[in-house]
């Protein structure tokens, strides 16, 4: 049960039904029933909206029941055809699988934890530029972990993807988590010095270029687009050749809107603009949400890739630009850090440390021999530890085919 299937089960759901289990799928995904390699996905609808006048310290929890209600009675609806499953997977953070157990008590219920959210040393609160207001936080994060407790109370297992995002579950419940990644296919991605990018002006971008990249889902403060915005300005005046590409979009995945009615990209935008000169400005390119091919090849063209988070779920994406052998500057905050050695496999900096930023990326651009072997390690280490087909996926398999009843 993923709200948007595949998710993180992308590889491993079509790896049960090679092994010759029946996989269903369900999902709130727009579509009519239908098979996806080979895994059966059946859509459920959510026939109703949140309340009027709900404690704004349960709203959030009020939608996860919502979804789980819905999800209740179309598992019942399967029960009644003849369905019984024998392991339930599910992401919980949508509430979805909440009530799955009272529909099959005998299913063996494993859970994706992703993130157990926290009042401080984790997210909230990281970013002094955004504080908190609300003096009753730690009280509304407390509820929104109800969902979580909830499903580590009556969950078999549980999979989290790195040591630290498992390390914020509370400790009763850690002996259930077993930590696997969802895994980084290195045949598909990996180095090509052939590549070529072509942006929105029709100029194509090759390894020979200097590029600069950054990546995000969307642009916003979570993942550092304020930091690297602040870095243009003196980036750009120091490399008079860099292009710098920017992919993402203008919406919010974590975190609130700014107040002040517009994007994030376009906050911080406004900001830096002032200080670059309209000839360095051509050299900033937002290409918005790229096709997964174009994407890859703008990773292969990249010269240094710049990737920020705050203290929270980690990106594919930083360890699909290892895998393609990026040279990489990175924040130093968890769960970078457990994935990235500085100096060995990129160059880690101080999330906030505008100043530090810029002089590592254009120490890097300069050294293309730090580069190439930067970029070799940190491939060198997906390869041996993150690999989907050999090393996660495997274990993803005997974790699950551990789950099933006796």
């Amino acid at each position: 049960m993923h709200q948007n299937f595949p998710g993180q089960f992308k590889h491993l759901a079509p790896a049960l039904v090679a092994q010759g289990h029946a996989v269903v799928a369900i999902s709130t995904r727009d579509h009519a029933p239908m098979t996806w390699q080979g895994v059966k996905v059946i859509p459920y609808k959510i026939k109703r909206g949140s309340g009027r006048g709900v404690h704004p310290w349960v709203g959030d929890f009020e939608t996860k029941v919502i979804r789980g209600e819905a999800a209740f009675h179309h598992a019942l609806a399967l029960r009644q055809k003849g369905f019984q499953p024998d392991v339930i997977l599910a992401h919980p953070g949508w509430g979805e699988s909440l009530f799955l157990n009272e529909v099959w008590p005998q299913a063996r219920l494993a859970i994706y934890a992703e993130y157990f959210y926290q009042s401080s040393g984790g997210d909230v609160g990281f970013d002094p530029e955004f504080p908190v207001q609300d003096v009753g936080n730690a009280c509304r994060v407390r509820i929104k972990n109800l969902n979580h407790t909830m499903h580590l109370d009556m969950a078999h297992a549980a999979l989290s993807p790195t040591q630290w995002q498992a390390s914020t579950f509370p400790a009763n419940f850690q002996p259930k988590i077993r930590v696997i990644h969802d895994g980084i296919d290195t045949d598909v991605l990996q180095p090509n010095p052939q590549a070529q990018f072509v942006l929105g002006n029709q100029h194509t971008l090759t390894r020979q270029d200097e590029v600069v990249t950054f990546v995000n889902r969307n642009l916003e403060p979570y993942r550092g687009y304020h930091v690297f915005m602040r870095c243009l300005p003196a980036l750009l005046q120091q490399r008079p050749r860099a292009q710098v590409v920017l992919v993402g979009g203008g919406e919010v995945s974590y975190g609130s809107a700014p107040k002040n009615g517009q994007t994030w990209k376009q906050t911080f935008i406004d900001e830096v603009r002032p200080h670059i000169s309209d000839a360095d400005w051509a050299r900033v390119h937002f290409v918005g949400k790229l096709p997964y091919e174009a994407y890859m090849a703008l990773m292969q063209v990249s010269t240094v890739h710049a990737y920020l988070t705050y203290p929270f779920v980690l990106s594919w994406s930083l360890l699909e630009a290892m895998a393609m052998g990026a040279a990489i500057v990175a924040s130093d905050t968890p769960p970078v850090a457990e994935v990235m050695t500085n100096g060995v496999h990129g160059q880690l900096v101080p999330f906030f440390d505008v100043s530090r930023w810029v002089q590592t990326l254009v120490a890097l651009l300069d050294n293309p021999e730090q580069r190439a072997r930067l970029g070799q390690q940190a491939r060198q280490l997906i390869v041996d530890q993150y690999e989907l087909k050999t090393v996660c996926l495997p274990q993803q398999l005997a974790w699950v085919n551990g789950l099933k009843p006796a």
